[in-house]
């Protein structure tokens, strides 16, 4: 069964009531492999109760994420604001397998309007926050001398590293193979220079490494650790009911 008729059918069987559904993710692309499932966004009404659920069906492996159109909007604003939205770029370039209602080419086409408005920018404070955090990993990498920290250290600073990017060039965020794609979307050849310094830092030589982190801190003001300060926020203070008993 080919990925657009199981999609279909997994709809039809799950919630043959829904208004609209779409087909996301990279089953519909080249970047397709043996173990690309199907992500599925489903429109219900609105007196329906959000989920997401994972299954198999006729041999395909399903994301399934039901919302109602309000749901929907909630959830995506939220992940806006985080600068990572799957349920948002699997609306924006995913497929529209029916729409009932007009509310899939209604939400497809506003999908659409938000990834290429972009993200929020990075404010100040965030970007000090970013520089700081890799400035402490560059040095926890310079006195490392054991393997699996080392490890755990260059795995944490090339995720940092590659966000670091994308906040600076404005783009959307990823996890895993998203954050790769986005990289390779936003700076032609940096994911094969970060693989490279990877690599070579696993085997005890960091140099390459910390050379390419260093440049991407630059236009944010380089390493960032003396002095760096982050206030925090305080608990709501409890009320006074009129008897004069605390609470909150």
């Amino acid at each position: 069964m080919e990925p657009v008729e199981a999609a279909r059918a997994v709809v039809s069987d799950r919630h043959p009531e829904a208004r609209a559904a779409f087909l996301g993710g990279s089953v519909l692309t080249e970047r397709r492999t043996a173990f690309s499932d199907l992500d599925i966004v489903v429109l219900l009404g609105e007196d329906a109760v959000p989920y997401r659920e994972s299954f198999r069906y006729a041999d395909w492996p399903v994301e399934l994420f039901v919302h109602t159109e309000a749901s929907w909007r909630g959830y995506v604003e939220r992940e806006v604001t985080r600068r990572r939205s799957p349920l948002l770029f699997m609306c924006a370039s995913g497929f529209l397998l029916f729409d009932h209602d007009g509310v899939g080419q209604r939400l497809g086409a506003y999908a659409k309007e938000l990834v290429v408005a972009g993200p929020p920018a990075a404010s100040a404070a965030e970007l000090e926050d970013r520089r700081y955090s890799l400035t402490d990993l560059l040095d926890d990498l310079a006195g490392c001398t054991e393997a699996g920290e080392r490890l755990c250290i260059v795995c944490e600073i090339a995720q940092r590293t590659g966000e670091l990017v994308l906040l600076l060039d404005g783009g959307w965020l990823g996890g895993g193979k998203w954050l790769a794609r986005r990289l390779e979307a936003s700076r032609l050849g940096f994911v094969e220079r970060l693989d490279a310094g990877v690599r070579v830092a696993l085997a005890g030589d960091t140099r390459t490494l910390v050379s390419l982190v260093d440049e991407v801190m630059a236009p944010a003001g380089g390493r960032l650790w003396e002095g760096h300060r982050q206030n925090g926020v305080l608990p709501p203070r409890p009320t006074q009911d009129r008897a004069g008993t605390a609470r909150n």
